[in-house]
């Protein structure tokens, strides 16, 4: 995809982990009966994996059914916490490992009132500005792409500081799908760096638990993507059970944290549903206020 020579394209090139993410958003849209937990095919269109994405062996509708569902799970619970927290007059939403994140794009009447702010490696980021910029939706004002080089030690908080955001006000901080790859000290300082914003602020973060947590079926199904990751040279390295995960946050200053399980999300956004689709115990959320 896109033009330019080798070098250009091993210096902007997508994250395939976040490829995967915005394809399964895009497959609940396709595959699953409305109503949809979540709508976003902007995503596929800055993936641009061509019409035979749905061959792919991780496009299984069928085998790919429970991640499926926590990813549009995961994604609705944040989107509506931000557009709750917009509405009490909250004006800054930071991104921490955006991937192809498509607020902005998606939802551009609660955007207009935020200062977005998308945390991410340089390279990918750099695709994705490409791609917004081909598809002819571009860098809004109210969007900064703020790039960290998180494997040469970047600091993201003196980023995003140097890229306007405004510590002495509240924000929302979503992490998903990224605490797996950190290890636990950079866990626990990004948990501190967040207790340290202004009251006010929210942390949505989620967590991976441990296999032996989990039910046999989907303890495969983790001890399967867990060797794909490291396979592919993006290794699992935290594991947390609710209870940890609270008390971290916690140790971090972060008093008022709670734990939200797949369990609770299936009842917020699947109930009612007849074709057996529900996110599972494996990815659970870390709610936490300052």
């Amino acid at each position: 995809m896109g033009s330019g020579g080798a070098q250009d394209s091993r210096a902007e090139q997508a994250d395939h982990t976040a490829v995967r993410v915005a394809l399964w958003r895009a497959l609940h849209v396709r595959a699953d009966p409305p109503p949809h937990v979540f709508e976003d095919e902007v995503g596929l269109r800055l993936a641009g994996p061509g019409d035979d994405w749905r061959q792919r062996p991780d496009m299984d509708a069928d085998g790919t059914r429970a991640f499926r569902a926590g990813i549009v799970a995961r994604a609705r619970f944040v989107e509506d916490l931000v557009v709750a927290e917009a509405g009490r007059g909250v004006t800054q939403y930071v991104v921490l490992g955006a991937g192809l994140d498509t607020f902005v794009q998606r939802r551009p009447e609660v955007a207009a009132g935020l200062q977005v702010f998308e945390v991410d490696q340089p390279e990918p980021q750099a695709w994705k500005r490409r791609r917004l910029t081909e598809l002819g939706l571009g860098v809004p004002d109210g969007l900064r792409l703020v790039p960290v080089d998180f494997e040469a030690g970047g600091s993201w908080w003196e980023e995003l500081v140097a890229a306007g955001f405004d510590a002495e006000r509240p924000a929302v901080v979503a992490c998903t799908g990224v605490s797996m790859y950190l290890t636990q000290e950079a866990i626990r300082g990004t948990l501190r760096q967040v207790a340290g914003l202004a009251p006010g602020s929210t942390l949505a973060m989620t967590f991976m638990q441990p296999a032996e947590l989990l039910d046999p079926r989907m303890r495969d199904l983790l001890e399967r993507t867990t060797r794909l990751a490291r396979a592919s040279g993006t290794p699992f390295l935290s594991f947390f059970s609710p209870a940890q995960m609270l008390d971290l946050a916690r140790e971090a200053g972060l008093a008022q944290a709670r734990h939200v399980s797949a369990e609770d999300l299936a009842r917020r956004y699947f109930t009612g549903r007849t074709d057996g689709l529900r996110p599972v115990a494996a990815e659970e959320l870390l709610v936490a206020t300052v």
